[in-house]
């Protein structure tokens, strides 16, 4: 069975847009970005629809090419790792933001903002490999 082309473009379009707009927040210094509340839910839901639409392609991926159903968010990049879709590195680096992921959903009153800006300026690429590594596949 192939690939939704259309619901692949639209999570690759919904990736790039929340990366244009993390990459200009990216840019603010660590104690401008921290005392700004609207910039910090910016970054958060942005952070958030980028991880959303990698796990949706995620899974995706995962049940038409290697026809299994992950239990958990984080295990569907572990399967895409298993299959060779995804490097060991990128795989454990995506495992860490779908659990990221899980912190903004579950525990919105307690995010660590300091966390937030280091994956700004640490893991953005990772959402790009993610998608370049997905785009190889169809």
């Amino acid at each position: 069975m192939a690939l939704n082309m259309n619901l692949v473009q639209r999570r690759f379009n919904d990736i790039h847009q929340s990366l244009d707009r993390l990459e200009a927040i990216a840019r603010l210094p660590r104690d401008e970005f921290l005392a700004d509340q609207d910039i910090l839910d910016i970054a958060s839901y942005r952070l958030l629809i980028a991880i959303e639409a990698a796990i949706q392609l995620c899974f995706h991926v995962s049940a038409h090419y290697v026809h299994r159903a992950p239990d958990a968010y984080a295990e569907c990049f572990a399967i895409l790792g298993e299959a060779d879709i995804l490097t060991p590195e990128l795989t454990r680096r995506l495992q860490q933001m779908a659990r990221f992921r899980n912190m903004l959903v579950h525990v919105y009153w307690d995010v660590d903002y300091e966390r937030v800006y280091t994956i700004l300026q640490e893991n953005l690429d990772d959402l790009r490999a993610f998608v370049r590594a997905i785009g190889d596949l169809v």
